[in-house]
């Protein structure tokens, strides 16, 4: 782990390392350093989410880049995989989006992507602390005379929203359904509702009124109650939850039963088997994942592997072995022949393409996967030390598994961007499985909390 890049960027409370107007122009300073052309000028796409401090952020990384003699185009407030996108299609030199994902308001963050719209290798976020840590990047723009310029894309929302609509199939029309979609206050409160209106949609959508302070607030991806009320009510066909920067999904079915993204997942590469395009008949996730994804995909006859915790590891994994689907239960999910990133659109597109294409409502696609009882606590801790150096805690686990057998499994680990430790436990039993969990959990209580 580096000294401020965590699983998924750089993420902290606005106003405190590493999330300050100081850092921010140093990490703006470096990345312009980084990527760079030796020839003409170079540009870098920035965006963000809806949260307050993100004009400050933004601000900060602007004078970076510019003192660096590299141009900064600005797209406002756009979803993050459509800042991956603008960056790839513009022909951009790397792309900054400025969000916290899921998280409150009072945090945000930063995450990075390459010229073709990828999530940062861990070499370049390395090279990245290293020129901030090591090489005083504010020194580095002394002899800069040429210095960058700021532009502002008026349309990069409408473009976003031309290149989701290149990912259906020809034809493709979901005229007659009744959508709704919670927007979690968040990124994609202008570019989702308008999306599916031009898809001829009969949607509603919650959840669309930003004030700064409400992104994620009791909404979104993390909180469904409202959207699984409003689904039953409007009788719709699905409800849609994406998180604060529009990359992860939630789906609702027309009961009012959540889809994990584990079940996501499971439908979608069914659909894209039984299309033949599911390359390499294999779908990459992580170890986070319900022991039931596995089950399935075995069932299906499709491979599976994973990963560690990370989207981007996920990708990398896919990339290396010619997967064209992945993802986490957190609901990011990749289609590789589609785009580079988790897109919680894009996600919800194919989702219903698969109801399309099988002519089944979504209560029945998702018995592709069964769920197997899962109890997840977050502990808060103090420090985060090795988890195999603490022998109470081993212990602990040891007891656990020993007890679950093959009928279960336990995962503990650090949260890669919050003062948090993860226990999970999956088992036979609701009961037991959070008996387990509780086990656990409060021996890291007693101990780090």
């Amino acid at each position: 782990m580096g000294k401020f890049f965590g699983t998924d960027g750089i993420r902290g409370l606005a106003n405190e390392y590493p999330i300050t107007c100081e850092m921010a122009m140093d990490i703006g300073r470096a990345v312009a350093h980084l990527f760079r052309s030796e020839t003409g000028k170079s540009k870098i796409v920035i965006g963000k989410d809806t949260r307050i401090s993100g004009d400050m952020i933004e601000s900060a990384l602007v004078s970076g880049i510019c003192s660096m003699g590299v141009d900064a185009v600005l797209t406002n407030i756009l979803p993050t995989p459509g800042i991956a996108y603008m960056t790839s299609s513009m022909g951009a030199n790397a792309g900054i989006v400025i969000s916290a994902s899921h998280n409150p308001y009072y945090d945000n963050g930063i995450k990075i992507f390459n010229q073709d719209g990828f999530k940062l290798s861990d070499e370049k976020e390395e090279a990245i602390e290293h020129i901030i840590l090591n090489e005083k990047p504010g020194l580095m723009c002394k002899t800069v005379r040429d210095t960058g310029r700021v532009f502002k894309i008026e349309d990069a929302g409408k473009n976003y929203i031309n290149f989701l609509k290149s990912a259906l199939p020809e034809g493709f029309s979901l005229k007659g359904m009744k959508i709704v979609i919670d927007c979690a206050n968040g990124a994609t409160y202008q570019v989702a509702p308008e999306l599916f209106k031009e898809l001829g949609v009969d949607v509603e959508s919650i959840y669309t009124e930003p004030d700064g302070k409400n992104i994620n607030k009791n909404c979104g991806s993390q909180h469904p109650e409202a959207l699984i009320e409003i689904v039953l009510k409007k009788d719709a066909d699905i409800g849609l939850a994406f998180d604060g920067d529009g990359d992860r999904l939630i789906a609702v079915d027309e009961k009012g039963s959540v889809l994990t993204g584990d079940q996501i997942l499971a439908v979608c590469a069914n659909m894209l088997k039984l299309k033949s395009k599911l390359s390499n008949n294999l779908v990459i996730s992580t170890i986070m994942s319900n022991m039931g994804l596995k089950v399935s995909l075995k069932d299906l006859g499709i491979e599976h592997i994973m990963t560690n915790v990370g989207d981007r590891y996920v990708m990398e994994q896919m990339i290396s072995s010619g997967s064209v689907l992945g993802g986490e239960d957190s609901g990011h999910t990749i289609f590789l022949n589609h785009h580079t990133t988790g897109d919680g659109i894009l996600s919800a597109l194919k989702l219903i393409e698969s109801m399309k294409f099988e002519s089944k409502p979504l209560s029945e696609l998702k018995k592709v996967m069964r769920v197997f009882p899962q109890a997840l606590i977050n502990v808060t801790v103090k420090s985060k030390p090795e988890i195999n150096s603490i022998p109470a805690v081993q212990e602990a686990i040891g007891s656990v598994e020993k007890d679950l057998g093959e009928k279960g499994r336990v995962l503990v680990r650090y949260s890669g961007t919050q003062p948090i430790c993860r226990v999970m436990v999956e088992g036979p039993t609701e009961e037991e499985t959070l008996k387990y969990c509780r086990q656990i959990a409060d021996v890291l209580k007693r101990l780090i909390g």
